[in-house]
């Protein structure tokens, strides 16, 4: 091979890796006894959160100016991540029920 032709496969090659995305995670948070579990987490843009909720009764993970999704008894609403920054969110049936995620962009 010509050098000029391994230099285009390996900028071939460098360009296939960089532009595959990431794998997007799940990220489950359990509900049960009123309280969010893990109550901090740490997620990518992309992820997505799935609430698992055990309790009897209905929840909300509510971010002020942000995200409401209602979380009914033995369900498993999900919601995919599209902003980076710090979120604090509760529950507003429940507000001493609180949860964090630290969203990162990559």
């Amino acid at each position: 091979m010509l050098p000029g032709r391994y230099l285009l496969m390996f900028m071939v090659v460098i360009w296939g890796m960089i532009s595959v995305p990431a794998c997007a995670a799940t990220i489950q948070v359990s509900i049960d006894n009123l309280v969010f579990s893990p109550a901090e987490l740490k997620a990518r843009v992309g992820d997505t959160i799935t609430w698992i909720n055990r309790d009897i009764v209905a929840h909300t993970a509510t971010v002020r100016g942000g995200f409401d999704v209602k979380i009914e008894a033995n369900s498993s609403p999900s919601l995919v991540l599209t902003k980076a920054g710090i979120v604090d969110y509760y529950c507003r049936f429940h507000p001493n029920m609180k949860g964090r995620m630290t969203i990162t962009a990559e």
